[in-house]
């Protein structure tokens, strides 16, 4: 029987807690909203969870679309499939993903997805870095040279396979 692991060094050293807490309405519409008519809000970014991880929810349009494989070096990547069918590769092969099934993609890991139909999934980085200015850059379809795109990447902790 192996021993329970241990829990993290303490962040919060106070004696009596804080009002500290904050909460995004379900109501609230999305941050972005694609061409393809897929949408992603912002749950939780980096910079409200101290770094910690960033949550999305991540909504397709009507046709499939999604990354090719792919992998980053400083994040892992974590994939919930809340509604419809989400096609998740795993390093290995393409995956057909439904409601509850998740994915758990650690730094250095291939992965992908791609989804239609309306199928939603949320979407967590840990820790969470600024992929903010990725999905708002790639939904507003700028022009890129391949040398820009190449440093875009590079900056975005993306690595194409």
């Amino acid at each position: 029987m192996s021993l329970p692991r241990p829990y993290p060094p303490d962040t919060y050293h106070g004696e009596g807690g804080e009002v500290s807490a904050w909460i995004r309405r379900g109501d609230e519409p999305p941050e972005i909203t694609y061409g393809s008519g897929g949408t992603c809000e912002y749950i939780a970014t980096g910079d409200r969870t101290e770094g910690r991880f960033g949550l999305y929810r991540w909504t397709f349009g009507e046709a499939e679309t999604g990354p090719d494989p792919h992998f980053h070096r400083s994040i892992s990547e974590q994939f919930y499939v809340l509604s419809g069918e989400v096609r998740l590769y795993d390093g290995r092969e393409w995956v057909t993903a439904r409601s509850g099934d998740f994915l758990y993609v650690p730094e250095g890991g291939l992965h992908g997805f791609r989804g239609g139909g309306g199928a939603s999934m949320l979407l967590m980085f840990a820790p969470g870095g600024p992929r903010e200015d990725y999905f708002e850059t790639l939904a507003r379809g700028e022009e890129m040279s391949e040398e820009q795109r190449a440093t875009f990447m590079l900056r975005h902790d993306t690595f194409w396979v």
